[in-house]
């Protein structure tokens, strides 16, 4: 299978099946992140328990890019420290963005399923959402 369908298939996975869409019992951090662009909606809930993310869960709409997104960065988050995980805020944020290193971008695990999006300019935005939520949650 060619690595471009492989990595559909991750992200058509992760829409029609997410594990994280939900909402937590006890969240200590609760923001929403919206693309007022195409109107992608979530609301990212993290769970923090000395500066780790022991669990997180999102709900919202939007297109499958977003949504999927989401779901495998909740994924590659639970159980790192708050740090750790804004690194790789960071890293996919600039793998979107065509300026990420391969060993940086090998740290993202699935969420290197993304890595197209950077010629896909229209997408960016939706690929980034939940990561960019997670970005402005952690640094509340």
């Amino acid at each position: 299978m060619e690595i471009r369908a492989l990595y559909r298939e991750i992200i058509n996975e992760h829409n029609l099946y997410p594990a994280h869409k939900k909402d937590l019992d006890d969240p200590t951090i609760v923001l929403n992140g919206v693309n007022p662009s195409c109107g992608d909606d979530i609301d990212l809930q993290l769970k923090i328990v000395d500066n780790i993310v022991v669990d997180a869960a999102y709900n919202g709409s939007g297109c499958a890019v977003s949504q999927a997104s989401a779901d495998i960065m909740i994924d590659r988050i639970i159980g790192l420290g708050k740090e750790e995980a804004l690194e790789l805020a960071g890293i996919f944020m600039n793998m979107i963005r065509g300026t990420a290193g391969r060993e940086e971008i090998e740290k993202l695990d699935e969420a290197a399923a993304f890595e197209d999006i950077s010629h896909m300019p229209a997408r960016v935005k939706c690929a980034g959402l939940g990561w960019r939520t997670l970005k402005e949650a952690l640094e509340l």
